[in-house]
């Protein structure tokens, strides 16, 4: 018996040996780490930004307002470029950029504050404002890289890690969003405490120290998850085919068209094409090549269109068209309703686990009921939870005035010669005392009376948000599921980059909705709006669910067809 239990003792030890030194795990760990890097920037960078243009939003707005206008144009961009390079190469490259852009960007911050007052004094403040454009340039080229690595591991290297199993598939791509959502609380909460026990220089110096280390640790993993993982170093698709052309200088002719030009060299009959072998290739011109970033921009939202998940894919962008989270948008207006820093921070954290809930839902859902019904489970789910929101709007204690015009405070404040109130996004995270000030200060022109305000209002608000996680995760990690299992392996990089570029016009014009209406009396008439656009965003995913199942959708009891083909044919229907 002693020996079985020594057995038992070293397969359990073996088991957990090889789970931790498999490429599954290895590829968890390193985005943990990376997400955790990312967290803590773009919490830390809002503050700094705040606090270096004396507690003004001006420079967060526009930094915001930079990193979606940049992912919107370049989106495609960059996935085209993750698509043409090899796998290795492109996750090594924008894991570089990303972390020594932030180093870079943490050392100027330092300077700046060490010696803001200097600054200020040489060239009439032309210094202090060339720091500031380039904190913010460089600050744009980190989020551009680490939209390339999101692409490249979340999008691409995920899917051949976990093979041709779609119950693996799902399982990491609901871990992955796990990891998301603890990062996205712990993070900025650890480099909060640094700035608020600390200062923002021992905070940038902790941030640059972070990304150095970091760095080391991504590439060493990525070079192990790499060589677990022999499938990686293989890109299969029709563009592979062209580079191979290519590659041998052969150059295929339609005999269909009409093409003056001779070829000189031995020519090959193939059907109605002529292949024919040349010595050398036709340079690209100048002219061609200052116009390929537009051509690709153009080819990438034409092959996003004729996708079969494009609907499913517009279905989640609209949902960023949403002030329905915990950004700094929501905050401030709940601060106008009475609720302090404290509840606050526990509905953030309430919020958290409800986005774990929908996790662990995705998971059995697409089990019970199939990927493309988990969807549609999931949209009624968050639907129903958005409900709330809505009689909200019209319960007591809400501040919606639709007799004071939303331009009212814009125009008044044009008149007066006064500067307007901006606003930016910033990470769903616990708030800390630096974070309530600068809210207080941001709001502070919301409220003229420290009146109580009856909570009914505000608790339906955010009940509703809270319970809306749980479908919104849920829909979101089946979406992902939908375009990382019918997108080809070629254009895997460049319909992810036009998917975050969707999302990022929706929640830029998210942005400028409520710069357009600020005051807290229309506030109920952006929870409304909101309320639309996600109900748009489901009407488009109900759309091709029915297209993929037709009536069978509304049926959870049949099981999940093995593969996605064979599920488009069982329901009889294609995706147009």
């Amino acid at each position: 018996m002693a020996k079985t239990g020594d057995q038992e003792n070293a397969g359990c030890c073996g088991s957990i040996a090889t789970y931790l030194t498999s490429a599954k795990f290895l590829m968890y760990l390193g985005h943990a780490l990376s997400t955790w890097g990312d967290r803590m920037w773009h919490f830390a960078v809002s503050l700094f930004l705040v606090e270096l243009y004396g507690n003004s939003l001006l420079l967060t707005a526009v930094y915001g307002l930079v990193v979606a206008g940049s992912v919107l144009l370049l989106g495609a961009v960059i996935g085209d470029w993750v698509d043409k390079n090899p796998r290795l190469k492109v996750a090594q490259t924008s894991l570089i950029v990303q972390n020594a852009s932030v180093i870079v960007c943490g050392i100027i911050l330092m300077v700046v504050f060490l010696y803001k007052m200097q600054l200020m004094s040489m060239y009439h403040g032309w210094i202090l404002t060339v720091c500031y454009i380039l904190v913010i340039t460089i600050a744009n080229i980190a989020n551009l890289a680490s939209t390339a690595t999101g692409i490249t591991i979340q999008r691409d290297w995920i899917v051949v890690v976990a093979g041709d199993d779609r119950s693996r598939l799902a399982d990491m791509n609901a871990t992955v969003r796990r990891i998301d959502q603890l990062t996205n609380i712990l993070a900025p909460l650890a480099v909060g405490q640094i700035m608020t026990f600390g200062s923002p220089v021992i905070g940038c110096g902790f941030i640059a120290g972070w990304n150095m280390l970091s760095m080391c640790v991504e590439y060493f993993l990525l070079w192990k998850v790499y060589q677990k993982t022999p499938a990686l170093a293989i890109k299969s698709g029709k563009k592979d085919e062209d580079q191979e052309l290519k590659q041998l200088n052969i150059q295929v002719i339609d005999t269909n068209t009409n093409n003056n030009e001779k070829p000189t060299e031995d020519v090959l009959l193939m059907g109605e094409k002529v292949v024919a072998v040349v010595d050398n290739q036709k340079e690209p011109s100048c002219t061609e090549r200052m116009t390929e970033p537009f051509r690709t921009f153009r080819d990438g939202w034409v092959a996003y269109y004729n996708q079969s998940v494009f609907w499913a894919g517009m279905g989640l962008a609209f949902l960023y068209m949403t002030v329905l989270g915990f950004d700094c948008i929501t905050t401030g207006y709940a601060y106008t309703q009475g609720l302090s820093g404290s509840v606050l921070s526990i509905l953030m954290g309430a919020s958290a686990v409800s986005g774990i809930i929908g996790t662990v839902a995705f998971t059995w859902l697409r089990k019970k009921c199939g990927l493309i019904r988990t969807g549609f489970i999931s949209g009624v789910a968050q639907l129903s939870s958005l409900i709330l929101c809505a009689i909200s709007v019209f319960m007591p204690g809400s501040a919606l005035d639709l007799s004071v015009s939303p331009f009212a405070d814009i125009s008044t404040r044009f008149l007066e010669g006064e500067p307007l109130p901006t606003v930016s996004p910033v990470p769903e995270v616990y708030l800390t005392t630096d974070i309530q000030n600068l809210i207080n200060n941001a709001t502070s022109q919301f409220s003229d009376s420290e009146a109580s305000v009856p909570l009914i209002s505000v608790s339906l608000l955010f009940a509703g948000v809270i319970a809306a996680r749980v479908g919104l995760w849920s829909f979101d990690l089946t979406v992902t599921q939908l375009i990382q299992e019918n997108v080809i392996e070629s254009e895997r990089g460049i319909i992810n980059g036009v998917q975050n570029s969707m999302n990022y016009l929706l929640d830029l014009l998210h942005f400028i909705m409520v710069i357009l209406g600020p005051n807290p009396e229309a506030f109920g008439l952006l929870v409304l709006i909101s309320v639309s656009f996600v109900a748009m965003g489901h009407i488009m995913y109900f759309r091709y669910a029915y297209q993929n199942l037709g009536r069978r959708v509304f049926d959870c009891c049949s099981p999940e067809p093995k593969t996605v083909t064979d599920e488009n044919q069982h329901a009889g229907s294609s995706v147009v």
